[in-house]
């Protein structure tokens, strides 16, 4: 991870396809195609490849968010749970349908703890919205089984674990709506774009058409098509689209890598005593785009990504500091400071996480050191990092 690692001819080509047309755009222009639809030719590949029905190509995964929201008829006043570790997006998906962001706290997998998942669940209560953060997957059977109990939406956000699988099962597929990116430094990459899918018939019809203005795509006249709801603009171009339909036909190629890396560096680092990992549930395979590891303490952890950053290994990451992944660097969300005016039916309802107690997520994520696995090592240079970061971790807990 990340795809451009590997860009080669086979991305350029597709491309240059698209290029030599001259059609940019997903929709139209029939007669200047010479038969190029990538867009179209990209969902069917990522459909087949997840095991599902329908997939739908937006411009991003914030937008594949947004859309299986509203798709699924998804809005005011509706409840969205969701892991207190997660992208922002995660919740300014759920915003801007006019829905409510409930945050509950994630456990030892680091994602969604569905204990806490039951106890946060009202009567507005609409979606649990499980985050597959690092390449692995929450506890998807309990949740599965807290959603038909309670008559809940199961949305997979797998924008970070393509290629992951729970009970045999791809990740996105397991519940009713998965989504994923396609962003410039995820498993596979358009450069900018995501996608959802479904199984459900209705929900994929409905993305159709949101994802571009309300647009029914009946016909080949698209002046005269009809629009049968409001809708947004969230189109990926053919040009992204083409680099997608490249990188999705490499994706066992990069998964076979990311493994081979993840394993060898894992191997290494278990024997270091007070160390742990990260619990992947049973039934469950990661994409390992990630190694998580746990240190005994907060404190611990604070000083292992401070000293393998001092020792040039980068691609460490501390989310418990980061501004973008961690419930206590989202100020602008618990101080609700936005350029529009949030409705004041969600202020009303939106929990004051100004005081919120997230001290169990705490336990995980401050402990927690995450090391990406690059594509683009060698197996050399795996095996050097490793032995470094054994130094470097076993100095510190010796």
């Amino acid at each position: 991870m990340p795809g451009f690692e590997l860009f080669g001819e086979k991305e350029k080509s597709q491309v240059q396809q698209v290029l030599d047309t001259g059609v940019l755009m997903r929709y139209g222009f029939d007669g200047m195609r010479n038969g190029q639809w990538k867009a179209v030719e990209l969902e069917q590949a990522l459909a087949k490849k997840m095991m599902v029905k329908h997939a739908q190509l937006v411009s991003s995964g914030t937008a594949a968010l947004t859309v299986a929201l509203a798709s699924a008829g998804v809005g005011a006043g509706d409840e969205v749970i969701m892991p207190t570790f997660t992208f922002v997006a995660s919740f300014e998906s759920i915003l801007a349908i006019g829905a409510v962001p409930i945050l509950v706290d994630v456990d030892d997998t680091l994602t969604l703890d569905p204990a806490a998942v039951e106890e946060a669940i009202t009567s507005n209560t609409k979606v649990i919205m499980p985050v597959h953060m690092c390449g692995s997957m929450a506890d998807l059977g309990a949740l599965k089984s807290i959603c038909e109990k309670h008559g809940l939406l199961l949305l997979e956000d797998a924008c970070q674990a393509i290629g992951g699988s729970y009970d045999g099962k791809p990740l996105g597929s397991y519940g009713d709506l998965g989504c994923f990116s396609f962003d410039y430094v995820k498993t596979i990459t358009c450069g900018e774009g995501g996608a959802l899918i479904t199984n459900n018939d209705a929900f994929k019809l409905h993305a159709d058409h949101f994802s571009d203005h309300g647009h029914d795509h009946i016909g080949t006249n698209r002046g005269a098509e009809s629009h049968p709801i409001l809708g947004y603009n969230y189109r990926i171009s053919e040009l992204n689209a083409a680099v997608g339909c490249a990188q999705i036909k490499r994706l066992d190629e990069f998964l076979t890598i990311q493994e081979k890396h993840y394993t060898l560096i894992k191997t290494i680092l278990a024997p270091i005593e007070g160390i742990t990992f990260r619990r992947v549930p049973h039934g469950g395979v990661e994409n390992y785009s990630f190694l998580n590891f746990y240190m005994p303490t907060t404190e611990l952890a604070k000083k292992a990504h401070q000293a393998l950053t001092n020792a040039g290994l980068d691609a460490c990451f501390y989310w418990y500091d980061n501004n973008w992944h961690y419930y206590k660097k989202w100020e602008h969300l618990a101080h609700t400071k936005s350029l529009g005016k949030l409705p004041q039916d969600v202020l009303n309802q939106l929990p004051d996480y100004t005081k919120a107690d997230f001290s169990k997520s705490d336990v995980w994520v401050g402990r927690n050191i995450s090391c990406l696995i690059k594509l683009s090592w060698t197996e050399e240079q795996v095996k050097e990092r490793a032995d470094k970061m054994k130094d470097v971790l076993t100095g510190l807990l010796s």
